[in-house]
């Protein structure tokens, strides 16, 4: 359970968890990047100073095998290489909103209105 009584979501849970947060929030605040700016702004946070860029493309690519991260475009870079720069998908930013909000709080909501027609996609998303 997370700290509000939420269920945890899968992407943020296990030794992965916290790199995926960094992860998400640079490219959240940034995009598109590619995998080395990811690793470089990642390395920005106290937790993660000494992460080596290795494990933040084995994660980015792992994230984007799971669909949160798509690859937008493939740059060339001035020595010649490619540069795959990422994105966010609409998943992670979901993932990213669901994991914040407190669902005891969203049923206690006063608005019936906005609840029927949660409750209305939630159920059109589940019957696809």
């Amino acid at each position: 359970m997370a700290r509000n009584g939420n269920p945890r979501l899968s992407v943020f849970k296990g030794r992965e968890a916290k790199l995926n947060r960094a992860i998400f929030l640079v490219l959240a605040d940034e995009s598109p990047l590619s995998i080395r700016q990811v690793c470089k702004k990642v390395r920005n946070f106290r937790d993660f100073r000494y992460t080596q860029y290795r494990v933040v493309n084995r994660r980015v690519k792992a994230l984007q095998q799971e669909g949160y991260l798509k690859l937008v475009e493939v740059k060339i870079t001035l020595q010649g290489f490619q540069s795959k720069q990422f994105e966010l998908t609409s998943r992670a930013y979901l993932a990213f909103v669901l994991e914040s909000v407190d669902f005891d709080a969203l049923i206690q909501s006063k608005k019936e209105e906005k609840l029927i027609t949660l409750l209305a996609t939630i159920l059109e998303v589940i019957n696809v």
